[in-house]
């Protein structure tokens, strides 16, 4: 995802990009690469976590508690964070997610915000999924 340097300038008309930005550490390489190889008002479409989600004890919210662990950005990569057999992920500043896209040359023209369906503590009190629909209007 932040190196699509296999692919030519401008051969995409459209880019899906689910919730995959949890699994890299420096996103705003995927913006880039995204803008890079989309066709001029090429659309993104993009998931992504809201950083509050990684804020948290997530043993703790498991035990129906919110209890703040963590400070945003989030790296699993950090020596207390990392868990033996767990996937290690990444909690970005809503700046690098929506503000990343806008620096690559995206005009955001939708957002959606969902949940994980009431099946977590947070999810009674904000919505921690949040997908965009970006437009490629300038290199």
């Amino acid at each position: 995802m932040t190196d699509l340097s296999m692919f030519e300038d401008e051969s995409f008309d459209m880019i899906v990009h689910p919730v995959a930005n949890v699994f890299i550490e420096n996103i705003r390489p995927v913006w880039m690469e995204s803008a890079r190889v989309l066709k001029q008002k090429g659309t993104l479409i993009s998931g992504f976590m809201n950083p509050v989600l990684y804020l948290f004890d997530s043993e703790k919210e498991e035990q129906g508690r919110l209890v703040v662990a963590h400070t945003i950005p989030y790296s699993a990569l950090a020596e207390e964070n990392v868990i033996e057999g767990e996937t290690l992920e990444f909690g970005h500043t809503l700046e690098d997610q929506i503000q990343g896209q806008t620096d690559a040359g995206f005009v955001i023209a939708d957002m959606y915000e969902d949940d994980f369906g009431g099946g977590r503590t947070i999810d009674s009190h904000i919505k921690t999924m949040l997908a965009t629909r970006a437009v490629k209007l300038r290199l």
